[in-house]
């Protein structure tokens, strides 16, 4: 068995009507040896996303196939993990809808991704010593994981000299990386030399244009946060449009690695 999401484009979509759909899609699914776990509607994008356990993917297609006849433009297979990790969080309603963390609010499945990344990481090893840098990395994933926690964030991964998480709602983020900018400043006499990070995030969809799990949101956050000044936490278009009572300041296009035309880069105006 392996996990799969599909995605279907379908405008006007309502959550009534997707619900019913996978009421459908339970009631057949044991011939198929398929379980449809949960679904996503984001309205605004005209998409629905579909969680499955099937033995292929042409089994998850054959049982929508079957129950209502509404097939989804791409299906790919995910790492259950990764799955969880990005978009767990949330309960499921009886229905198979996935509802937002902490609410009865239907989840349009939209995730912010946030990268930060300990400034000269590399020079500080060689220059502070192993211990000295282990202690800065230390404090650093005390800060963030604190923040996440408090931000209603979750962590991804580790990545040695920074981390990746991930956040239903947009607004979350922004504070989230405001608060590990404010820690960092407020435990600057606790290590050996000041610590600031750059911290890059964008908001997108489980499945995108090219078929790929999150794949271009976690590309531009990822680059993003490596084109941001020390100290500063550089966004997407998408996370200013998701994001209200935030003070944001347009530095202009970026050329970022791997996108081929340049991005609209923000960065967070925090207080300070």
């Amino acid at each position: 068995m392996a996990l799969f999401i599909d995605v279907h484009e379908l405008t006007g979509a309502t959550v009534e009507q997707v619900a019913a759909a996978h009421v459908r899609d339970v009631a057949i699914q044991g011939d198929y040896g398929v379980t449809y776990v949960k679904w996503w509607l984001n309205p605004a994008g005209g998409k629905i996303f579909c969680l499955c356990e099937a033995p292929n993917a042409h089994a998850a297609e054959e049982v929508h196939r079957a129950a209502h006849g509404l097939m989804p433009e791409r299906i790919i297979e995910v790492d259950p993990d990764l799955a969880e990790g990005m978009l767990g969080g949330g309960t499921v309603a009886t229905t198979g809808t996935a509802l937002l963390p902490r609410s009865a609010v239907p989840d349009p499945g939209l995730r912010t991704i946030v990268f930060t990344d300990i400034v000269g990481s590399t020079e500080l090893t060689q220059r502070l010593g192993d211990r000295a840098v282990l202690a800065i990395v230390e404090l650093h994933d005390r800060v963030v994981r604190d923040a996440l926690a408090r931000t209603f964030g979750r962590e991804v991964k580790h990545l040695g000299d920074g981390m990746m998480g991930v956040f239903v709602a947009a607004p979350d983020a922004v504070r989230c990386a405001s608060a590990v900018h404010a820690a960092l400043r407020a435990a600057a006499e606790t290590v050996v030399e000041p610590v600031r990070v750059r911290v890059g995030a964008a908001t997108g969809e489980p499945l995108e244009r090219n078929g790929d799990f999150f794949g271009s949101t976690v590309q531009m956050a990822s680059r993003l946060c490596a084109v941001a000044e020390p100290g500063q936490t550089l966004v997407s278009s998408s996370v200013v449009e998701a994001c209200e009572g935030h003070r944001f300041r347009d530095v202009g296009e970026r050329m970022l690695k791997g996108f081929p035309q340049p991005v609209r880069a923000h960065a967070v105006v925090d207080a300070t």
